[in-house]
């Protein structure tokens, strides 16, 4: 929990995961692709309302204007504060960019 003051009143924020179970090192993010020309761009809905249906409008765009990306539409199991370490390891193996989507 962590707890600070704003404006004179108090906050307490509550971490939904719980309490962590081990240290955990910090990770940069891959580098940037030159083009994503023949590229596999799996587009991962995590969960948020509405995020499935971004994705499949997304889908679509990629296949209209850069018909060479090949998109995979996943959704990951679980809510979305779990963790799919099968599919990740799919992402990682298979795939060269992931599209996040966050609905809304």
């Amino acid at each position: 929990m962590t707890s600070s003051t704003l404006h004179g009143l108090s906050y307490a924020v509550l971490d939904p995961r719980g309490q962590s179970t081990g240290v955990f090192e910090s990770s940069s993010m891959a580098s940037r692709l030159d083009t994503l020309n023949g590229k596999i761009v799996y587009l991962v809905d995590v969960g948020f309302g509405g995020g499935y249906e971004f994705l499949e409008e997304v889908c679509g765009w990629f296949s209209r204007n850069m018909p060479s990306v090949k998109t995979i539409l996943k959704r990951k199991r679980g809510n979305m504060f779990l963790d799919d370490p099968e599919l990740w390891a799919e992402v990682r193996d298979k795939g060269h960019a992931v599209i996040f989507g966050v609905g809304g």
